[in-house]
């Protein structure tokens, strides 16, 4: 799934919970669960449109990541006028160690969800949209109909929205990959989440080659297309294999790629290594540019979500 930890809103005169057994020194002096540094302060989503958008969720039986995911940028995204659509349910048939989105067995599919998505794009006026999904493991197609439906409708519904779609592997089915891509996104983004040498236990029902060959496939059968990833750090890598992991998903055709701070949704997910720092983010940032990516995002509260209406400008620049 794509997006996401949430951060903890902290309390005055909380009391400091025991340290996960398993984890590492690393953050020895800055307890995970309450000490978080300053710039990963948040403020609470509030306000008129927080609650204007909620309402139409509701109203809609419509899923956000933003929500699902606990996202850290709620606030800023739902305070614009802008949120991400989570499709076909909201829960996930993978059990990944740092994902908020609950797990288990799905219900059966919504096919009157595309409808409703286009009308809230629609309502809601977005300029870009952008529709994410938990993974459907038991469906032959992963749920690639869905997605290219969707987009059917919000083009119908709202002509002027550009569209992003943050898709799961399909279980590496190319041909589920082909038919989200004839409904002809703007932007397809495939998140890698991690470096390889952790998937066993960040993303144990994943695999790092096929998230490589989803983003490969999408520029060789789409190359005009704008393509993304996204990583997290603070699970245990080191510099060395972030360079490493960035640079064989720039050399797939990805056009952008997002690298944000894991934050953990709960004691049952998988602790906090590392806080890295924003400067830490900053040479990330420089070194994907070298690397030759059209856009690196890359900060601390940085979801594959933020600021993805900036992103497709670049389609000029990548398609080149």
């Amino acid at each position: 799934m794509a997006e996401l930890a949430p951060i903890r809103f902290e309390m005055p005169g909380e009391i400091e919970r025991p340290r996960s057994r398993g984890r590492s020194g690393a953050n020895a002096v800055v307890p995970i669960d309450r000490s978080r540094p300053a710039w990963l302060k948040v403020r609470l989503p509030t306000g008129p449109q927080v609650e204007q958008l909620r309402t139409l969720m509701r109203s809609k039986e419509l899923h956000t990541v933003c929500e699902e995911a606990h996202c850290p940028n709620m606030a800023e995204c739902w305070g614009a006028g802008t949120a991400t659509f989570m499709i076909l349910g909201d829960t996930c048939t993978r059990s990944c160690g740092f994902c908020a989105v609950k797990s288990g067995r799905p219900t059966e599919l919504d096919l009157g969800e595309p409808a409703r998505v286009g009308d809230a794009v629609a309502r809601m006026g977005l300029g870009h949209a952008v529709v994410t999904s938990v993974n459907r493991d038991e469906l032959n197609d992963g749920g690639a109909a869905i997605f290219a439906q969707t987009i059917r409708e919000v083009r119908r519904r709202a002509p002027g929205t550009t569209i992003e779609v943050l898709i799961p592997d399909f279980r590496g089915v190319l041909g589920a990959l082909d038919i989200v891509l004839e409904a002809r996104p703007d932007i397809l983004n495939h998140n890698t989440e991690t470096v390889p040498r952790l998937y066993p236990r960040v993303r144990p029902q994943a695999v790092y080659e096929r998230s490589l060959e989803v983003l490969r496939h999408t520029k060789a059968r789409a190359p005009g297309l704008v393509c993304k990833s996204g990583i997290m750090l603070g699970l245990g890598e080191t510099r060395l294999e972030v360079l490493r992991t960035m640079g064989e998903i720039r050399a797939q055709g990805t056009d952008i790629i997002t690298i944000g701070q894991y934050l953990r949704p709960s004691p049952q997910h998988l602790p906090i290594e590392r806080y890295w720092t924003p400067d830490e983010f900053e040479e990330l940032r420089v070194s994907g540019m070298a690397m030759g990516y059209a856009h690196v995002e890359s900060g601390p509260l940085v979801r594959s979500s933020y600021h993805a209406e900036r992103h497709v400008g670049l389609a000029t620049v990548a398609s080149r």
